[in-house]
């Protein structure tokens, strides 16, 4: 019977290992060495800088906040902003000039500079995000830079958000404590608004700032001892920036008509008198300025947006007559021009158009808000001969014939008659 023997091994014998199973031990150092050696090597031709970083066979996807870090502040940067530097190596180099805050401080020398960041990301549509985070850190730090690294860095962030390089959630850094109480939060957006405005309009910020879902945040810039609107306009025409001011009235306007709105749904929930509601909707009207037309739509909506109308034509008549005769006081007390009382009129038109089961009550809505003194007469005839809506237009012009011929010639006797 043979017995298996057993293979001799050498002692110390180190098993090879796959090359695919060797993990490359994370070194930021010698990437930041390479990429600021090569720069410094080429000096501050931007042309040249963007063929190197396009060959270059340095792993981007690893060391992406090093990469990035090293082209906004010419080093890789340390919590709080300084460059990263080896007291015990004093003769190395751990800084570039050919950066963003080497760059001279004018917006077109930025622009240059811009179109560095573009064509790299242009080549590696994987940093997108790493871009993204490492200047949304980059802000973070600000107060470790100087002042006039600060405007450099404000000038081409505007000019990254102008040509939607970037989302503007980066800026959500700005509104950290410690940077609006010192000022540097407000500083740096003036400068950025600046730089931004003058690559593209109010619409541009508008749409970046909303979808960002900043632009309900703008007073967060000042401290709180200064948070107010009136030093935000104060601060911002002063700058020549009239656009932004515009923009948070703008901003303001429509956040006290949301407001109001939610006001006047809550009084109708809770059936407060109309006499009661129009104290307050008075008020905040004057609070905010806001005016007659804005506000009597505003009510006409939550007006009818407070009730689960029947979806039967029969039987939402009634019901939506009975609901408007109690807050019709409401839209009386404001609709006093006759502007107001005709964009009131069109949006009745248009709310019964698209609410189906409204089409055929809108003449009686309309005579009932005559007999209440809510429309005038002279209002009715301008949007019947011109001023209509074109939704529904046929049906509703047909409904209103007989109405309208009485308002022209009949006398108040026969009114009864013609409205029945």
């Amino acid at each position: 019977m043979s017995q298996k023997v057993e293979k001799p091994s050498l002692s110390g014998h180190r098993l090879k290992t796959r090359k695919r199973d060797e993990k490359e031990k994370y070194d930021p150092s010698n990437f930041r060495d390479a990429i600021i050696s090569s720069l410094n090597e080429i000096g501050y031709d931007l042309e040249q800088v963007s063929k190197y970083l396009d060959s270059s066979k340095l792993d981007y996807r690893r060391y992406a906040d090093v990469l990035f870090d090293v082209l906004f502040a010419g080093g890789q940067l340390a919590p709080g902003g300084s460059i990263v530097e080896d007291p015990s190596d004093p003769e190395k180099t751990y800084r570039t000039n050919v950066c963003v805050f080497g760059t001279e401080c004018s917006r077109e020398k930025l622009k240059e500079f811009y179109q560095v960041f573009s064509k790299l990301i242009r080549r590696f549509k994987y940093l997108e995000k790493s871009f993204e985070d490492a200047l949304r850190k980059i802000l973070l730090f600000m107060k470790g830079f100087s002042n006039e690294n600060r405007e450099k860095l404000a000038i081409i962030v505007g000019i990254f958000l102008a040509n939607a390089f970037c989302s503007a959630k980066v800026l959500t850094g700005i509104f950290e404590e410690h940077l609006v109480k010192e000022g540097i939060s407000l500083e740096f957006a003036t400068t950025l608004f600046r730089s931004w405005l003058n690559e593209k309009d109010i619409g541009s910020v508008n749409t970046a700032l909303k979808k960002a879902q900043l632009d309900t945040r703008m007073l967060e810039l000042f401290p709180l001892n200064k948070r107010s609107q009136e030093a935000f306009l104060t601060h911002f025409r002063k700058e020549g920036l009239g656009a932004i001011a515009e923009y948070q009235v703008a901003q303001e306007t429509a956040q006290a008509r949301s407001d109001l709105k939610k006001k006047i749904s809550e009084m109708i929930d809770e059936e407060d008198a109309p006499k009661e509601m129009i104290a307050v909707i008075v008020e905040e009207m004057q609070k905010h300025g806001l005016g007659e037309q804005e506000t009597t739509i505003l009510i006409w909506g939550a007006i009818m947006a407070s009730v689960e109308w029947n979806k039967k034509e029969e039987l939402v008549a009634e019901q939506a007559l009975k609901h408007l005769k109690v807050y019709a006081p409401l839209l009386s007390a404001v609709a006093k021009s006759g502007k107001a009382e005709l964009a009131l009129m069109v949006k009745m038109q248009e709310y019964c158009y698209e609410n189906m089961a409204f089409m055929k009550v809108f003449q009686k809505i309309i005579v009932m808000m005559y007999k209440m003194e809510v429309l005038r007469e002279e209002v009715i005839l301008k949007w019947y001969k011109d001023s209509h809506s074109p939704k529904g237009k046929s049906v509703f012009l047909e409904q209103m014939k007989k109405f309208v011929e009485w308002l022209e010639n009949a006398s108040e006797g026969t009114f009864s008659k013609v409205v029945r």
